[in-house]
C-alpha cells in the first residue's frame, strides 16, 4: 500500500477508533526502538509470518531517516542455507536482551513455545509489543499491544500499513514540558515585572 492509498484510508477512517490506535502504537514502536538505537525483532507465528510490515517498516526507516525503525525478520522454518536477511530462526528471541524490542504479529492466540519464548524475552528486558487478532496471554504480556477482533471494521494486514505508515511520521513537537515551561513562564514574569510602564496616551 503506497502513500496515497494510506491517505486515502485515513481520510475514510476520520472519526473511528482506528487512526488513534495505530498511531498511538506507532509512537511506542517508534519511540522504542529510538531510544535504544534500534533492535527491532519482528515475529510472527510459524503459520503467519509478517513479510509485508517487514518490508513497510524497512521502507518507512529509510524514508524517514530512522534506521533503527528496520526489522530483523524473525522466521520459524528458517535454514542456515538461507540469504541472511531471512535465515534468522526463533533463538534469536531467546538471545535478546535489554534495549531491544520485539513486535510479534499473531492473526490468532500464538501456541506455547512462542508465547515462552516471548515471556522468557520479556523478563530479558525485552520491550514486547504485539498486533493480534485477538486479546489473550500474548496481550497481556505486551507492554504495548493492538487487539484486531474478527469482524472489525478493518483486518490484521491493514492495521499494519497504518502502523507502519505512522511509524515513518516525524512526530510534531508539543510544547515544551516541565523544567523549560516553569523557565519560560519565570523569564515571561519577570519581563512583566522589570519592562517599563506603558507611556501615558
Amino acid at each position: 500500500m503506497d502513500a496515497v492509498r494510506v491517505a486515502l484510508l485515513r481520510e475514510v477512517l476520520t472519526g473511528t477508533e482506528w487512526l488513534g490506535a495505530t498511531r498511538r502504537f506507532a509512537g511506542v514502536l517508534r519511540g522504542s526502538v529510538v531510544a535504544h538505537g534500534g533492535g527491532l525483532l519482528l515475529v510472527g507465528t510459524p503459520e503467519y509470518e509478517p513479510w509485508h510490515l517487514a518490508a513497510h517498516l524497512a521502507d518507512e526507516a529509510a524514508w524517514s531517516g530512522t534506521p533503527e525503525l528496520a526489522p530483523t525478520l524473525v522466521r520459524h522454518a528458517a535454514h542456515p542455507s538461507d540469504p541472511a536477511h531471512l535465515a534468522v530462526g526463533p533463538g534469536r528471541i531467546s538471545a535478546a536482551r535489554r534495549g531491544e524490542t520485539l513486535l510479534v504479529v499473531a492473526p490468532r492466540e500464538p501456541a506455547g513455545p512462542l508465547l515462552e519464548r516471548v515471556h522468557d524475552a520479556r523478563r530479558a528486558g525485552v520491550t514486547v509489543l504485539s498486533l493480534s487478532g485477538g486479546a489473550g496471554e500474548l496481550s497481556g504480556m505486551a507492554h504495548e499491544s493492538l487487539t484486531v477482533p474478527r469482524g472489525a471494521e478493518l483486518d490484521l494486514d491493514t492495521v499494519q500499513h497504518l502502523v507502519s505508515a505512522a511509524a515513518g511520521e516525524h512526530p510534531v513537537p508539543g510544547p515544551p514540558r516541565g523544567r523549560r515551561r516553569f523557565r519560560d513562564r519565570l523569564a515571561r514574569l519577570a519581563e512583566s515585572l522589570t519592562a517599563p510602564p506603558p507611556a501615558p496616551w
